[in-house]
C-alpha cells in the first residue's frame, strides 16, 4: 500500500514546484505547452512561429526574435519591446513585478535573468532600457530590483546581483540570518567589462565604464572608469585619449 504521508509529501512537492514555475496550474500548462510545441524549432521558421504563439503567454509590444532553447518562467510577467532579441539558451524567470526588456535590446547566449521572489520582497524586478545588450553568460539576480538604462552594454560573464546574504552573527547558521536586497541601478550609456561583478546596493552613473574583472561594491560616479577588487576610480572620462598601456 502507498504510505499516505509519502503520497501527501509528493503532492506537496509537485504543488511547490508548479508555484515556483508559473502563476498557477493553468498557466503552467499553457506556458509549458507553448514552449514544448514551438520552443525547440530552429532557424527563422521557429523564430516566426514563436513571434506569433508566444503572444499567448507573454507581453510583446511588437515583433520579438526568440531563438530556440529559450526558457521562460512566469511568462505572464515578461514584457518584450519591439525588436528584442533573445539568443539561444537564455533563461528568463520573472516573479511578480517581472522582467521588462526595452526596444532593440539584445539578450545574448546563455544569459540568466532571474527574479526569484518567494520571500515577498517589495522591489523584485529587472528592467532594461532600449538599445542595450546583455552579454553572453551574464547572470542578473533581481531580488532587490535591477534597473538598467538605455544603450548599456555588458560583456560576457558579467554578474549583476541585487541580493546578499546576512552573515554577521557567528552563533546562527548563515541561511537563518536572512538577506538584503537593496537594488542596483545602472544609468544610460554605461559599459560593463568582461567578468565584472556588480554587488547589491550599487548605483553606476551615466557614461561610466567598469573594467574587466572589477568587483563593484560602491557607487560609481558618472563618466568615470573604475577597476580593481574592490573597484576604485581609475580616471575621469573627459574626452582625452586613454593612457598608453592601460587596459579596460
Amino acid at each position: 500500500m502507498t504510505d499516505p504521508t509519502e503520497h501527501a509529501s509528493l503532492l506537496s512537492g509537485v504543488h511547490l514546484y508548479v508555484r515556483r514555475q508559473a502563476a498557477g496550474p493553468a498557466r503552467y500548462v499553457l506556458e509549458q505547452a507553448c514552449c514544448a510545441l514551438v520552443g525547440w524549432i530552429p532557424t527563422i521558421v521557429g523564430i516566426g512561429l514563436r513571434a506569433v504563439l508566444y503572444r499567448l503567454i507573454l507581453r510583446m509590444d511588437g515583433i520579438a526574435a526568440i531563438e530556440n532553447g529559450v526558457r521562460l518562467r512566469f511568462a505572464d510577467n515578461i514584457r518584450l519591446g519591439r525588436n528584442v532579441y533573445l539568443d539561444q539558451g537564455v533563461y528568463l524567470h520573472a516573479c511578480p513585478q517581472g522582467i521588462t526588456i526595452g526596444d532593440n535590446t539584445f539578450i545574448m547566449h546563455g544569459a540568466i535573468l532571474h527574479v526569484y521572489n518567494f520571500r515577498d520582497l517589495p522591489h523584485a524586478f529587472i528592467r532594461i532600457g532600449r538599445d542595450s545588450l546583455i552579454g553572453e553568460l551574464n547572470v542578473l539576480r533581481g531580488q532587490g530590483g535591477i534597473t538598467i538604462g538605455d544603450r548599456v552594454y555588458t560583456a560576457p560573464l558579467v554578474q549583476i546581483l541585487a541580493v546578499n546574504h546576512v552573515y554577521h552573527d557567528p552563533t546562527q547558521p548563515m541561511v537563518a540570518q536572512g538577506i538584503t536586497a537593496e537594488g542596483i541601478t545602472i544609468a544610460d550609456d554605461c559599459w560593463i567589462g568582461a567578468g565584472a561583478i556588480i554587488t547589491d546596493g550599487v548605483t553606476i552613473g551615466r557614461g561610466a565604464v567598469v573594467a574587466a574583472g572589477a568587483v563593484v561594491t560602491g557607487d560609481v560616479p558618472p563618466h568615470t572608469v573604475v577597476g580593481g577588487v574592490p573597484a576604485r576610480v581609475l580616471r575621469a572620462i573627459d574626452g582625452t585619449a586613454r593612457p598608453r598601456g592601460m587596459v579596460y
